[in-house]
């Protein structure tokens, strides 16, 4: 199976909303092995009264990655990030502008107004994407309002991750799992969706070539490998869309979801072709590109966001016991106290978060959690109910059953989490990879490279490498009555 380039390793980059890292992946035998070289933190930058990502600190990082493997031929390199941000390109190349924070606020309240341009069913008809502020469309219709000399300024737009390519090797592409996720690329034919882009009057020149995952984008530039034993290394595209990558890693489709859980949740499972259903809209599914010609159909949940942000502010004020000790307390915490939708938009960017779920529980006439355990244990609960929610209408939309949810990414380590999961749902949850990601990634840099001949091939590699961790359900039926007073909670996302 492995040829010749069996004895190079593969390096991914993997940008994530907090951190980043770098792995170094071997390929012996058939079995994966990967080494983390550089971790950083990916912390944003406020100016101007609007909040960026920091993209030199970011590309300064990539550099100290690679000046620690200067005498290591690689077989190749890629890189994977968020979606829905994106980056302009000037006429040199230069980057015009640290690019905007999706949780930056110029898209609140902008949502009615794109949609009195296009109404909102024949944008899901276009894109089959599901409607959130944080969307590029948004971004950019806010940007022609706010800061159009700046797009008029720009040569070429490009997401995160092709951002780092482009720095690699001098080509600016799209990448099309990440595309997607502008909410401006047709779901049939993969490329832009010019005529939404012509009718909300969005620039028409900003559109660089969408490429497939495992498309080879150039050979690391010479500025950047200098005179060391990188020069020459290939840079590949993976799935760039983070969770585009974490799907590519493993097997989620006849009777498996994929639950990719961190910062955020996205739940969903891989189909051939998108479903773009009244119903799928009325429930704001997102059909979002994946690999070898798939779709990942899916849907968003705030996921671990408000556990983080919860911690920052008991950390900020002494308070907080690291995590392990925190879920050791959270599991002996009295259960359902007090339940919240984790997917309400007073979640999405509150200066307090314990205040936030505070006063959501005074608006529902629940008792507030009285200790962090008990803020810890109800968000645990609310996400495997939301959980429990959409999987029953991912059942609905696709028609056909799920037996098992494939947990991957950093979440996956969450042992409680994934048991309240396994509790609500009333299926077998399988756990891991927890870098499934950056795992990922290198799955399709294998793949590319020859080093494997099919996705099928590739995935069994990264089973074998690293086999999953099993929790059964334990009394669903408690889950059950506790079912319909989570979803009176939800009901105003689904109206």
């Amino acid at each position: 199976m492995p040829g010749s380039h069996a004895s190079k390793p593969y390096l991914a980059f993997d940008f994530g909303a907090e951190s980043g890292r770098a792995i170094l992946a071997h390929l012996n035998s058939g079995v994966l092995v990967t080494q983390e070289i550089h971790r950083f933190k990916n912390e944003p930058v406020e100016y101007g009264g609007s909040l960026h990502w920091d993209m030199p600190r970011l590309w300064w990082e990539v550099r100290k990655a690679l000046s620690a493997l200067e005498e290591t031929q690689l077989a190749g390199i890629g890189a994977d990030a968020w979606g829905v941000d994106y980056a302009l390109l000037g006429e040199e190349g230069e980057l015009l502008q640290n690019p905007y924070h999706y949780r930056d606020a110029r898209t609140v309240g902008i949502m009615p107004n794109v949609f009195r341009v296009v109404p909102r069913e024949e944008i899901y008809s276009a894109t089959g994407i599901q409607f959130m502020p944080i969307n590029t469309l948004f971004q950019l219709f806010a940007a022609c309002r706010e800061t159009p000399a700046l797009l008029k300024a720009a040569r070429k737009l490009i997401t995160i991750p092709d951002l780092f390519h482009f720095w690699l090797t001098g080509n600016a592409v799209c990448e099309y799992t990440n595309a997607t996720t502008t909410q401006l690329v047709n779901p049939h034919t993969r490329t832009w969706s010019r005529e939404l882009i012509d009718r909300l009057e969005l620039p028409d020149h900003l559109w660089s070539e969408i490429v497939e995952p495992g498309t080879v984008l150039g050979k690391l530039l010479p500025s950047v490998a200098r005179h060391t034993a990188l020069a020459g290394t290939p840079v590949i595209a993976p799935a760039a869309h983070d969770t585009g990558s974490a799907v590519a890693a493993i097997s989620a489709r006849e009777g498996t979801a994929f639950l990719s859980s961190g910062t955020w949740s996205l739940l969903g499972t891989e189909l051939h072709a998108p479903i773009l259903s009244p119903e799928a809209l009325r429930l704001n599914f997102t059909n979002e590109g994946g690999v070898n010609g798939t779709t990942r159909f899916l849907k968003n949940v705030m996921g671990l966001w408000m556990l983080q942000r919860c911690r920052q502010n008991w950390s900020a004020h002494g308070q907080s016991p690291d995590l392990p000790e925190l879920m050791d307390l959270a599991a002996q915490n009295e259960p359902f106290v007090c339940l919240v939708d984790p997917d309400h938009e007073s979640f999405l960017r509150p200066p307090n978060m314990p205040a936030a779920i505070d006063k959501f529980c005074a608006r529902t006439q629940q008792p507030s959690p009285k200790s962090p355990a008990g803020y810890a244990r109800a968000i645990l609960e609310s996400l495997a109910l939301k959980y429990r929610l959409v999987l029953a209408n991912l059942e609905k939309l696709t028609g056909k059953p799920i037996e098992k949810i494939r947990i991957i990414g950093g979440g996956s380590k969450n042992r409680l989490l994934n048991q309240l999961t396994a509790d609500a749902t009333g299926r077998t949850v399988l756990a891991g990879p927890a870098e499934a990601t950056a795992i990922g990634n290198v799955a399709i840099q294998i793949l590319a490279s020859g080093a494997a001949s099919s996705l099928k091939e590739v995935r069994a590699i990264v089973d074998r490498s690293y086999p999953a961790e099993v929790f059964e359900p334990i009394d669903p039926e408690k889950w059950n009555r506790q079912a319909q007073r989570f979803e009176h909670y939800c009901e105003a996302v689904y109206a």
